[in-house]
């Protein structure tokens, strides 16, 4: 029953965007739960249409800001990852206690030294300086996911390529790499999520003259005396999809990757 009830309450607010996307905006006011008869799709060509083109530049400035930070994030994080994991070194320690603490770090509190970092070295307001933040912020995450499974992977067969005349680089790229893909994926899918509905951050580092994101773009789109609520549930539906694409491609490594992290560490 409670499972129920909470259940409701989570799918009660995607209820209502789904339904108003194809509603006109006198429809909405008037019965927000209602159904769409007849069903409209001149909220989704609105956003697609607009003359600032805000979710176009949105969409092209929000994937090339998560591909990039992703695939940096990733593999930076599997490399140290399994560095600590395997390292005896006191200075591992050192630097795993470092992450850790970075973890316990709320975005707000950094952003005004982030910003000063990034005017020091003419980044702000470039898409480069958002996805260095991004990078800098999640790397910790990254790295204690991928640490609990290379703790899974055998020594045995490092040493084995190792006796083989593989070096230390190619021990882990060939033999290493390729057994963390459901980490891989589990990373991706959390850090893309993350990073895709990311406002704060986007909102600040871009700055208002710079470009956008989707999830600035929406925020953009709700002006002080907007009255076109059903293109706004558009945008919102607009700026979701491609994300929920990427977790549904990816979604059964991501489900071994929760899993398998479990066995051992």
């Amino acid at each position: 029953m409670v499972a129920t009830f909470v259940g409701v309450v989570f799918f009660l607010p995607l209820y209502l965007v789904l339904v108003n996307i194809f509603k006109p905006s006198a429809a909405v006011v008037a019965d927000p739960a209602g159904l769409p008869f007849p069903p409209t799709f001149d909220n989704l060509a609105a956003v697609l249409n607009r003359p600032d083109h805000l979710f176009t530049f949105g969409l092209i400035n929000s994937i090339a800001v998560t591909a990039l930070s992703v695939t940096v994030l990733t593999v930076f994080s599997a490399m140290l990852g399994h560095y600590l994991a395997r390292s005896r070194h006191w200075a591992a320690k050192v630097v795993m206690g470092t992450l850790l603490c970075g973890l316990m770090i709320p975005v707000p509190v950094i952003m005004a030294p982030i910003t000063t970092v990034l005017k020091w070295f003419d980044l702000m307001t470039t898409l480069q300086g958002l996805v260095l933040v991004n990078v800098g912020y999640y790397v910790p995450f990254g790295v204690l996911l991928f640490m609990g499974f290379v703790r899974g992977v055998p020594l045995e067969l490092e040493e084995a390529a190792a006796l083989d005349g593989a070096n230390r680089f190619r021990v882990f790229w060939q033999v290493v790499f390729p057994l963390l893909r459901p980490a891989s994926a589990s990373v991706m899918i959390f850090l893309g999520v993350w990073i895709w509905n990311d406002f704060l951050t986007p909102l600040i580092v871009l700055g208002p003259d710079s470009g956008t994101t989707v999830t600035v773009g929406v925020y953009r789109a709700i002006g002080q005396y907007q009255s076109d609520f059903g293109s706004v549930f558009a945008f919102m539906f607009l700026a979701t999809l491609p994300i929920l694409i990427f977790y549904l491609a990816l979604q059964k490594n991501f489900v071994k990757g929760l899993t398998g992290g479990a066995v051992k560490g």
